[in-house]
């Protein structure tokens, strides 16, 4: 699984002009289920998250998490985090996970955000197309991804 954490002052998503999602400080995350990813790849990426010491201190050093400041996560669906560019100039998706796997998997993370602890926890619409407003706190955007870690590379 691929994703883009940001730490946000607040976000907002939106689909046809509709509010469905949004949230205050915390973070808002790009996530792709990539083709072969399973929940296991999901728990140890949403465990990992949630403990991800991003947030400053008393002194002014990122040493707090998103359980640690009390911050809530909005999720959003992000299929082109799969994009191979490596041939020509249109991006290939075939790497990202099939449509019905991806949003089991979406789904799945959301919930166990939830269940290792954030009490808020907003998404976007799987699929749709969707504008997101993003108020950057730094800025602070981190490149997490699961596949890194199985090949014995640090994330």
């Amino acid at each position: 699984m691929r994703a883009v954490i940001q730490r946000v002052i607040g976000s907002a998503v939106s689909v046809d002009g509709v509010s469905v999602g949004k949230i205050g400080a915390g973070l808002n995350v790009l996530l792709c289920a990539m083709a072969g990813d399973t929940p296991e790849q999901a728990r140890l990426l949403a465990e990992k998250l949630c403990k991800l010491r991003i947030f400053s201190d008393e002194n002014g050093k990122m040493n707090r998490s998103v359980l640690d400041v009390g911050g809530s996560v909005l999720l959003i669906s992000q299929f082109t985090l799969a994009a191979d560019t490596r041939k020509g100039n249109r991006p290939s998706f075939t790497s990202a996970a099939e449509s019905r796997t991806a949003e089991e998997l979406y789904e799945h993370f959301a919930a166990l955000l939830r269940q290792n602890g954030v009490k808020r926890v907003e998404t976007g619409v799987f699929g749709a197309d969707m504008r997101v407003e993003i108020l950057n706190d730094g800025p602070v955007t981190i490149i997490m991804d699961t596949d890194t870690w199985t090949r014995g590379n640090s994330a």
